[in-house]
């Protein structure tokens, strides 16, 4: 079988994003703003969000063009109202963007902006890019290849550290905040400049699975910054054109830079790092750091006594679990459902925590859910069911939950409920318009929360719980402010102050605030998520092995007062071309203007074929026309296929319509000049295959396990009609007939080291019968089932399967059956299968050559097949086939990235046949390179 398979993996991992197909119910009715630039697709009830996202670009649009060109085509922009994650992207293939609209609570880590302005100013960054890197060879290859091409060509050339660096600059560069201006956002290249860490440049891109890495977004930060305030504003638009087009040969970024900035590569990305050195060079030195591995993230500690800690515990070899610490003892108490975030909240004896929960059927729609853990016994009680409530915490008495409820509109609400059922006792209003986040008890009628304005500025608030009403204990600003706890009368906090997140204590009464330092502080970069005892007081830092524990007496602390009527603005960096640009602050200058919103059509541009994808599978070559709707609701394919055996030709159509609570699945296939040779001549016939049927997938993931169960019924009409020349040797013939199919997959939560899931099951059945015409059957069962191994990163698999179908079949069904390593696959009557296989980390190597390849870890896999086949009148002399098909073998498989960016894992896999391979082949070895994924 020959293959191109490098090119076309690369071309599968450009088009991985998070979307949802089907995600949204029938029932939801679909509004727009449309302007040149942006189609805003939005729900009922979300107009103001909608206008003030399109009022948004439409300013912003014509100032940033020229940082980037001036190439405009319309996106599609759909608001998704229904998640309570936090997140969007811009695509192609198709060509659109979704903002998911929930704001997340952490304003250290991504801002206090609004989180439409955030989406806005950071997203449509992202569709100027694609615009303008339709150029070159990026925009031949859209030409052969539609959207599709253009994304293949765009991932070859432009890094995604770009993309997203550049973006980042943007949202700098147009608000009064931005993550270019947030401490937290350089921590990771902080804490490993503190600890002397100096990694290779395709480190720092490609990751590791033992040491910690920053992502690409803070690393294309400072080189996009960089390059802005070293050679000008209009310095990457020359860049990334001249790269997309790839006018400067194998390594195309790489060229463009020398040829703009005149200095290599390697010399750019260092200055540009040595630049944000010298900004952060008073960071204290953490030299012990130096040659330690990631250890672990501690995070959210909780006194239960001034000798006792809990916490929240995740490392690389482990899910996140609740660890209570005594002195130098930990004790693991339970490990945490699947959450948004790893907030939690302790109070005598209890945690709560907000647990993400899936939607049964619609995958936009999902809910966080309280849950509550019993520290003693490690048993939880799940006491709210599909809501959306974030950041809770005890009473002073642990009777009472208050948290935050975001509804769809993105209203923020304080929702007081019964700790020990979940029942709402009442709903705070709130007039001002605020967003609120951590809110904690002071004393039985106050709350105390860090509150958002509608400006994205900041303070700390003092809730009345009878009327809602705020008294805001500091002037607001755009410093962010997260994790407040209250402590009698004074509340700890961390806030952004200059280049460092700090600690800071206000005192209520007096309203006098005060900055916490300790004297002998380690090396941890920024102060976050205080807990403050009878006597002592801990925060969590952030270090080159991730977030540790701090833990001090109060002794030890010392309290210097701060000026609490304002705050400076936030610092740039030392990147003044951020100030020295027309679109500088452009968005807070954005009014609001009458724009139409009219009805939007669901089967607008229903098909939208967008891409033509190649396969090379030989003796099959064909082409694939895709197309897929903006709201996702239609995917289609249009096939042309050659086959170089027989010659024959093929044409298809597939489609899936998501819309609904079932699938829809309809498709058909016409092949025509099919050849059989028939005493000695060929015989041409055509073909004709329709079917059509239902999926219904189902979500049932809860807690700690993640869950999926599909059941599907299709009918198939297949046809056979012999071409005019041998109509007098053969006759026309049909069938028709059903398949059915279930699926059950479920697992644990798997840490980054882990090669599978510690506990898993994936189950299928399948059964096929014939309706009419030609009569046949037949039934296929598979299950794999997965169990830790002797080491953390260890995992035994063991599957088996079964097949069953009729003596003298009518109908030639596909061959699904897993038949053992190193044979020729076959498809029998009666066949059983029974394989272990165990896997294991070999070695992580974290080394690569010419930023081509990148290999993050070797794995093995031993393992041992066997199927047994029976087949009656199987031979010519109609005996019976009754044979054993074992193979036992190893295999190595590679985790690796391609070009700084694309993962791709493949494997060598030797197989030693312990029978005869009476199906083909010859010998008792076997070699196969083994690829992880089928292209296309």
């Amino acid at each position: 079988m020959k293959r191109l398979p490098l090119l076309l993996l690369l071309f599968t991992a450009t088009l991985v994003r998070a979307q949802q197909f089907g995600g949204n119910p029938p029932s939801v009715s679909w509004k727009q703003v449309n302007t040149p630039a942006a189609r805003v697709i939005f729900s009922q009830g979300m107009d103001s969000v909608a206008l003030r996202v399109a009022q948004t670009i439409a300013a912003m649009n014509p100032l940033i063009q020229p940082t980037i060109g001036f190439k405009q085509q319309q996106v599609s922009i759909v608001l998704q109202n229904q998640t309570t994650i936090s997140n969007a992207y811009v695509g192609l293939a198709p060509f659109r963007s979704e903002f998911y609209l929930t704001a997340g609570q952490n304003s250290l880590d991504i801002g206090s902006l609004p989180w439409p302005l955030q989406l806005a100013i950071h997203e449509f960054r992202h569709v100027q890019q694609y615009n303008n890197f339709n150029v070159g060879l990026s925009h031949g290859l859209r030409i052969l290849f539609g959207e599709g091409g253009q994304a293949l060509g765009n991932a070859l050339s432009v890094p995604d550290w770009f993309f997203e660096g550049d973006a980042v600059y943007n949202e700098t560069l147009v608000s009064r905040q931005g993550r270019g201006r947030l401490p937290y956002f350089f921590n990771g290249f902080r804490a490993l400049w503190a600890a002397g860490k100096d990694y290779s440049w395709m480190k720092l891109r490609n990751g590791s699975y033992v040491d910690y890495t920053p992502n690409h977004y803070p690393l294309g930060y400072m080189m996009v910054a960089y390059g802005r305030e070293k050679y000008g504003n209009a310095f990457w638009k020359g860049v990334t054109h001249d790269a997309a087009a790839f006018n400067t040969g194998l390594y195309p970024l790489q060229g463009a830079i020398k040829r703009h900035a005149g200095i290599g590569y390697k010399d750019f990305s260092s200055a540009a790092l040595d630049h944000f050195k010298e900004v952060f060079k008073a960071d204290a030195k953490d030299p012990d750091a130096k040659y330690q591995h990631f250890i672990a993230d501690e995070e959210y500690p909780a006194f239960v006594n001034d000798s006792t800690l809990i916490y929240l515990r995740s490392t690389y070899n482990d899910i996140p679990r609740f660890v209570i610490k005594s002195g130098n003892e930990e004790k693991a108490v339970a490990a945490q459902g699947v959450t948004t975030d790893n907030y939690f909240s302790y109070r005598d004896g209890k945690v709560v925590y907000a647990s993400y929960r899936p939607d049964v059927r619609w995958g936009y729609r999902n809910y966080n859910e309280l849950v509550v853990l019993d520290v003693n016994t490690g048993k939880e009680r799940r006491i709210t069911r599909k809501t959306k409530y974030f950041a809770p915490a005890f009473s002073g008495d642990g009777k009472t939950i208050v948290a935050v409820q975001v509804a769809s509109t993105g209203k923020s609400e304080l929702h007081l409920l019964n700790a020990d059922d979940g029942r709402l006792l009442s709903a705070l209003p709130n007039t001002a318009g605020l967003f609120y986040t951590y809110p904690k008890f002071y004393g039985d009628d106050k709350l105390i929360t860090a509150v958002r304005n509608f400006k994205g500025e900041m303070s700390l608030a003092l809730i009345d719980i009878s009327s809602g009403a705020a008294k805001y204990l500091m002037p607001f600003s755009f410093e962010p402010i997260a994790f407040p706890q209250v402590q009698g009368d004074s509340v700890y906090f961390t806030k952004t102050s200059g280049l460092n997140d700090k600690l800071f204590v206000l005192d209520i009464g007096s309203n006098q605030l005060n900055e916490v330092t300790i004297a002998g502080q380690n090396g941890a970069i920024g102060q976050y998520q205080p807990a403050i005892g009878n006597n002592k007081i801990a925060w969590t830092g952030f270090t080159a092995s991730g977030y540790r524990l701090q833990q001090y007496n109060h002794a030890d602390m010392t309290l210097a007062a701060v000026n609490n009527d304002q705050a400076p603005a936030l610092p740039d960096m030392n990147i003044s071309a951020l100030s020295n640009d027309s679109a500088s602050n452009i968005s807070a200058s954005v009014m609001p203007a009458p724009l139409p919103i009219t009805d939007y059509s669901k089967q607008y541009r229903l098909f939208n074929f967008h891409s033509i994808f190649p396969s090379l599978d030989d003796p099959n070559y064909s082409l694939q026309l895709v197309g897929e709707n903006v709201l996702n609701t239609l995917q289609s394919q249009l096939t042309f296929t050659y086959n170089r055996d027989e010659g024959y030709k093929e044409i298809g159509y597939e489609a899936a319509y998501g819309a609904l609570f079932p699938y829809i699945l309809a498709g058909a296939d016409y092949t025509f000049d099919r050849r059989v040779f028939y005493k000695g001549n060929s015989v041409y016939f055509n073909e004709t295959a329709i079917h059509g049927g239902l999926q219904v997938p189902l979500n049932l993931s809860v807690g700690k396990r993640l869950t999926s169960l599909s059941a599907s019924s299709i009918f198939y009409y297949g046809r056979t009609t012999i071409q005019q020349a041998y109509r007098s040797l053969f006759a026309d013939s049909y069938y028709t007939y059903i398949s059915n199919t279930l699926s059950f997959r479920n697992q644990t939560q798997q840490a980054r080291q882990h090669i599978n899931p510690h506990f898993a099951q994936s189950i299928s059945l399948n059964y096929k019968k014939s309706v009419s015409g030609r009569q046949g059957s037949q039934f296929l069962s598979t299950g794999t089932f997965y169990f830790p191994g002797l080491s953390a990163n260890h995992s035994l698999v063991i599957s088996g399967a079964y097949q069953y179908r009729p003596q003298n079949n009518g109908i030639s069904f596909s061959n699904d059956f897993p038949f053992s390593h190193g044979y020729t696959a076959v498809s029998l009557n009666n066949m059983n299968k029974f394989a272990a296989s165990y896997h294991f980390p070999i070695a992580y190597p974290d080394a690569g050559f010419a930023n081509l390849l990148y290999v993050m870890r070797l794995r093995g896999n031993l393992f041992y097949d066997q199927t047994h086949g029976a087949e009656n009148d199987f031979y010519a002399d109609k005996s019976a086939l009754n044979s054993n098909f074992r193979s036992a073998g190893a295999a190595i498989f590679f985790d690796t990235k391609w070009f700084n960016q694309a993962p791709i894992s493949f494997g060598i896999r030797y197989s030693r046949l312990l029978d005869e391979d009476i199906f083909g082949g010859t010998g008792r070895n076997r070699i196969e390179l083994v690829l992880p994924v089928a292209i296309f």
